[in-house]
């Protein structure tokens, strides 16, 4: 006990929590990031690939990491005669104006410009009410045990033959 006495001990709680809006405005503006060099890429009529790394079982079955590549999605498509751009939040589409989920323009070279004032929206935290509403999913209503039994008895009634 003579080299534990010699130490410092205090109790703590560690503060993990950080602002979820900050979280999300953080997550929006890498995957806007990403979108850029996805861009570049298309720009130069290539895919945009990221390496990931995974666990596969080789030919012997033992379970080794093996790096590999993924492509990114673009969130961007060419429709209408131009490209429309898609602000996202991981698989779902914000509407960034509040009502609409795209922004259309003539040519490909524009769409940076849009990744560009979406990225700074994000900064801003202009876009927190988006991603909020994006993020919000709507709960399963199960029926009150007192409406289940009211629609059981109804059922009963209903299936018995008449008195």
């Amino acid at each position: 006990m003579t080299e534990l006495a010699k130490l410092n001990f205090k109790t703590v709680d560690r503060n993990r929590t950080k602002d979820p809006a900050l979280a999300r405005r953080d997550k929006l503006v890498a995957g806007l990031r990403e979108q850029k060099l996805v861009l570049v890429a298309q720009l130069k009529g290539e895919d945009h690939r990221v390496e990931k790394q995974r666990w596969m079982n080789n030919e012997l079955g033992e379970r080794v990491l093996v790096k590999t590549l993924r492509r990114v999605r673009p969130w961007f498509f060419e429709q209408d005669g131009g490209w429309y751009v898609q602000c996202r939040y991981g698989a779902r589409i914000l509407a960034v104006d509040g009502e609409n989920n795209a922004v259309f323009v003539n040519s490909l070279e524009q769409v940076k410009t849009v990744l560009e004032v979406f990225e700074a929206a994000a900064q801003k935290g202009d876009l927190d009410e988006a991603i909020s509403k994006a993020v919000q999913r709507p709960l399963k209503s199960k029926p009150a045990p007192a409406n289940a039994a009211k629609k059981a008895r109804e059922t009963l009634r209903l299936a018995s033959p008449p008195r």
